[in-house]
């Protein structure tokens, strides 16, 4: 490939075929916010258009990974409602740049790196949060998301033995439980009738519902056991603001995270203690004792999406996935 005269196009598949595995995409993501720590990383709060209503948005999402020479921007929607046509909620594009020139070097698809780095970050947090030996986790959310979700913390937390899973579509969750079941024989998958069941008793709690403006939230905090973990992916869209004031609060950027609050999210929020940069460079605490409630705000940042994409990148150009388009 020409630089300069040409760039590489990537499909959805051709992302998903050259893409890293769950455990390679969660060693990624963690350089990422150890680059973050070390106050290396450029990442912009996100820019956002809402064409339809307060729900549906249009994101671009900048950032610079310098340990993946990883320049970009991702172009990414979500519109509720797009369910009801039988079309994704999460859509849209990824830029990469060249760093060295600032020439585009290639267009891909943003849908599965979306979903695959969304859920590394739940579990570099669960490595770093959950409590040691967790054995059960709820799901609440059936979607895209929420195998990603499962599928990274059965990556990475290996003592799970159970995931109750709660969505209002039993298709999804029947479908969610079979597929992820088979691919995790060792792990019982189970469909609970109401968000309740699924959540009491559990270790580690994902809600990965659509992102409201005026949440519906579902999570009481007398439902979260002693040592537990919480990881929305969902903004506050299920969390009471009794269940996020626990005993620590993280997110993923604060910078970010200070733009929402302006934006009217979190309303009920406490104070975030730091996000998952400070927690990597020590600058914040983890967990101190086996009865810490600990809440992780993952909001999706661009220092995820773009070493994830320059991998993919590079992979496809070793494998001759895409097609080449001149500039």
């Amino acid at each position: 490939m020409q630089l300069g005269k040409e760039l590489l196009y990537l499909s959805y598949a051709d992302v998903a075929a050259v893409g890293p595995d769950m455990a390679e995409t969660i060693a990624i993501v963690e350089q990422a916010f150890r680059d973050k720590g070390s106050g290396v990383t450029q990442l912009p709060a996100k820019t956002a258009l809402h064409p339809l209503d307060e729900d549906a948005f249009l994101h671009a999402m900048p950032a610079w990974v310098p340990s993946h020479q990883a320049a970009g921007v991702k172009w990414v929607s979500g519109y509720p409602g797009n369910a009801a046509q039988g079309l994704p909620y999460i859509a849209g594009l990824l830029i990469l740049n060249d760093p060295g020139t600032g020439l585009p070097i290639a267009v891909m698809d943003c849908a599965w790196i979306t979903a695959q780095r969304t859920g590394a970050v739940s579990g570099l947090a669960a490595r770093h949060l959950a409590l040691p030996g967790a054995e059960t986790a709820a799901l609440l959310g059936a979607g895209v998301q929420g195998r990603t979700q499962v599928r990274a913390l059965l990556t990475e937390v290996r003592t799970l033995r159970e995931v109750h899973v709660f969505d209002p579509r039993q298709e999804a969750m029947d479908s969610l439980t079979q597929d992820l079941g088979q691919e995790f024989p060792s792990v019982h998958l189970a469909p609970a009738a109401f968000p309740e069941e699924a959540v009491r008793g559990a270790d580690i709690v994902v809600s990965a519902g659509p992102i409201l403006k005026h949440p519906r939230p579902t999570i009481a905090r007398e439902w979260l056991k002693p040592g537990c973990l919480g990881l929305p992916v969902d903004f506050d869209a299920m969390w009471t603001g009794e269940a996020l004031n626990l005993d620590n609060y993280l997110v993923d950027d604060l910078a970010q995270y200070r733009y929402y609050e302006q934006q009217g999210f979190f309303a009920a929020a406490p104070e975030p203690a730091g996000d998952l940069g400070d927690l990597l460079a020590g600058r914040c605490p983890g967990r101190t004792n086996p009865q810490e409630r600990i809440i992780s705000m993952n909001l999706g940042v661009a220092i995820a999406d773009m070493p994830t994409a320059r991998v993919v990148y590079d992979r496809a150009i070793a494998a001759g996935k895409g097609r080449i388009l001149p500039l």
